[in-house]
């Protein structure tokens, strides 16, 4: 069983939207490695405590984190904090039998009817059921694979209702050498409706949470992170990015 663990960054909104991106990262984590990482990733946040005082009970949420931080992290200097997104990304770096799928969309370049939280959630989960069905995820395997996505609070009705409507109905057009039309992929490999979790009390939620921010500073960074070459933070986490997700990019990102 494969678990993606989904977050977001930047909003699905159209018209007067603060941000020009909407990006769905989900980070996807083999059963027989679950244990094991989420044992690193106490040990992680333990040296964080250490160093810096960041508590084992405090989340690392990427965009306040830095930002809108609260009182409590405000007792942690800034660059600090900084170094700490730093090491997040460094520390999932390592994880070698993990994966990143990444989307974005280019709100800017939109029609208003566009649904941009369908379409991007549509994506990566054709990328995620794919990648299942071609065996394409590094790391251990069972004979007979399925996912399970985790994700944090979002609109969890249409999510749920998108997942279940490709389930039975998917349409993906036909490539240009088959002639047009399209074929009916419905799902086989995602099992269940979606799992809804509070990123607060989830250390794998935070981290597709940080590879989500990460990739929006890429694309778009705000000023302390710019001045900071923040915007290259996200290229620290090429060691497990799902390259085949996206043939057209060299990062695997898939751009809508």
């Amino acid at each position: 069983m494969y678990l993606c663990y989904v977050d977001e960054s930047g909003d699905c909104g159209l018209a007067n939207s603060p941000t020009r991106y909407f990006v769905l990262s989900g980070l996807v984590v083999h059963e027989l490695r679950w244990s094991h990482y989420l044992d690193q990733l106490i040990e992680f946040r333990r040296d964080l405590k250490t160093r810096y005082g960041l508590k084992l009970r405090q989340e690392i949420h990427s965009s306040g984190f830095i930002t809108r931080p609260g009182n409590e992290l405000l007792m942690i200097k800034r660059n600090d904090r900084l170094a700490i997104i730093r090491m997040f990304a460094d520390f999932l770096s390592k994880l070698p039998d993990s994966s990143l799928i990444n989307v974005v969309v280019d709100k800017s370049v939109k029609a208003s009817g566009y649904d941009v939280f369908s379409q991007a959630w549509k994506a990566l989960i054709q990328r995620f059921e794919n990648t299942i069905s071609h065996h394409n995820f590094p790391g251990p395997a069972n004979a007979d694979e399925r996912g399970l996505i985790i994700c944090d609070n979002t609109d969890d009705k249409k999510l749920i209702t998108l997942l279940r409507q490709m389930r039975r109905y998917n349409p993906i057009p036909n490539q240009p050498q088959f002639g047009s039309g399209f074929r009916n992929l419905s799902l086989s490999y995602i099992v269940e409706d979606p799992v809804f979790r509070d990123s607060e009390h989830h250390y794998f939620i935070q981290a597709a949470d940080l590879a989500a921010f990460l990739l929006y500073q890429r694309l778009s960074p705000n000023t302390y992170m710019r001045r900071h070459a923040g915007g290259n933070y996200f290229l620290r986490l090429n060691p497990i990015l799902c390259k085949v997700a996206s043939g057209s990019d060299p990062h695997g990102i898939v751009r809508l």
